[in-house]
């Protein structure tokens, strides 16, 4: 179905749309020229190849018989969206934009493994990358909010639900894979107060070369524990309130271009920031993040004590829940230390929910087993370890309404969007100008984007 098909093309085109360039040095018998026009919008030659080459990088995917006729199929569809936001006059603000463009290329440079490597394999600087890629991402946010305004008003009713469940096939009923339920005890080791200011004394001296002329960025990546914002100079591009911690923020948006703030503390550690310059309600910084050290010792008396802790719940002492409420340092100890997927807001994990570490160690337990200590990263990114139990795991078993409704809810729901977006596509191409290339015209198009029908008619 055309948003299923759309999800997967989609998310592939995003990952990979800077391979322009690359295709066409690689690929040189391939003259670009537009294939199809859609509105007043064009689908170039060389987007087809960029969709062939990230379709061959994914393995799992199967998008038919003929991947350049389904690309291309999707390259309207994107275009049909555009076309219609323009008509509708829908607005994008440009924060909105430059967030997903820092997002975006953080994403390449955290895939190829730095900022200068992104550069020589695409042979343009990162500001030349930003220029490139910025109506892009303007022009794919506008055909997504465009098609959440087609299906805004889809809703799945109760009724729907049951429908849609009981007119399934006995052999299309779909299977939910083994779910598992988990909770944690977690422990951090204690930071030595010689350590903290070790680390400040560290941060002040780093600060004082910075006023004496030396590059922050250039500090930054010899210096920082912040491994993704060091290879870039320690920035962290643009920000808004509200997307970084609370005393980072407090910081940082009252700093004035170009200055440096003194040394401040967040729960990740301590810093020391930069603003480089400020777009409307989002700024630009670098900042240099110093951890206090954490000695061996430390380590083993933290592993000792959850050893402690797990002796007292095999002993019947108490049980993990209350334990987790007396001794976690994890949010989650107000609940027992039950994890939440932070995926589906349920208590339920499928294996791919789960880190590879985490589901290494899970998969080879017992229901109502506990673990060891097992080292963990906080969402903070500090070191620390936990205990682990596993409360429950289902066995992989056919959808029923009772035990399944939400997923069987999300399922219809996406029928229904899926019919909503098939009826818009129909009658939006009655009204479009089209125009396709012979080379695609004996695509088998999942919609008549050739207008045979009307042709005939």
């Amino acid at each position: 179905m055309m948003m299923k098909k759309n999800q997967v093309c989609l998310f592939i085109y995003i990952l990979l749309i800077l391979c322009k360039t690359q295709v066409f040095s690689q690929e040189k018998q391939v003259v670009d020229q537009v294939v199809a026009i859609v509105g007043n919008s064009i689908i170039l030659k060389s987007d087809i190849y960029n969709q062939k080459i990230q379709y061959e990088a994914q393995q799992d995917i199967d998008l038919g018989d003929d991947p350049f006729c389904e690309m291309l199929e999707e390259a309207l569809y994107q275009k049909l969206l555009y076309d219609q936001a323009i008509i509708d006059s829908v607005e994008i603000p440009e924060e909105q934009v430059e967030a997903t463009l820092e997002q975006r290329l953080n994403y390449f440079i955290r895939q190829i493994g730095s900022e200068e490597k992104l550069e020589e394999y695409y042979g343009r600087s990162i500001s030349e990358l930003k220029d490139n890629f910025r109506d892009i991402i303007r022009e794919q946010k506008l055909s997504q909010q465009m098609e959440s305004k087609i299906t805004s008003d889809v809703r799945a009713t109760p009724s729907d639900v049951r429908n849609y469940y009981n007119n399934l096939p006995e052999d299309e009923i779909p299977v939910v894979e083994s779910q598992i339920e988990l909770s944690h005890i977690v422990k951090k080791p204690p930071m030595r107060e010689e350590e903290i200011q070790n680390a400040k004394s560290r941060l002040n001296r780093i600060r004082e070369r910075v006023k004496d002329g030396d590059d922050f960025s250039t500090l930054a990546i010899m210096y920082s524990d912040d491994p993704g914002s060091a290879r870039r100079g320690g920035e962290l591009g643009f920000i808004g309130r509200g997307e970084l911690f609370g005393e980072f923020e407090a910081v940082v948006f009252n700093l004035e271009p170009g200055q440096v703030s003194e040394v401040f503390e967040t729960p990740v550690g301590y810093h020391i920031a930069e603003k480089i310059e400020r777009r409307g309600e989002r700024i630009n910084i670098r900042h240099i993040l110093i951890r206090p050290e954490i000695s061996p010792q430390d380590l083993r008396k933290t592993k000792n004590k959850l050893d402690s802790i797990k002796n007292l719940i095999e002993r019947n002492v108490m049980s993990f829940g209350e334990a987790a409420k007396k001794f976690s340092e994890h949010p989650s100890s107000i609940n027992e230390g039950v994890m939440i997927n932070p995926y589906t807001g349920t208590t339920r994990f499928s294996r791919q929910d789960l880190d590879r570490d985490l589901s290494q160690v899970v998969e080879r337990m017992n229901e109502g087993e506990v673990t060891g200590p097992v080292e963990m990263m906080t969402e903070e990114g500090e070191q620390a370890f936990r205990l682990i139990h596993l409360r429950n795991r289902t066995e992989p078993s056919k959808a029923s309404l009772q035990e399944n409704y939400d997923y069987i809810k999300r399922l219809t729901l996406e029928k229904k969007k899926n019919e909503k977006i098939e009826e818009w596509i129909k009658n939006k191409i009655q009204k479009t100008y089209l125009h396709i290339i012979d080379e695609y015209k004996d695509c088998s198009f999942s919609h008549d984007w050739l207008k045979k029908h009307l042709t005939a008619e």
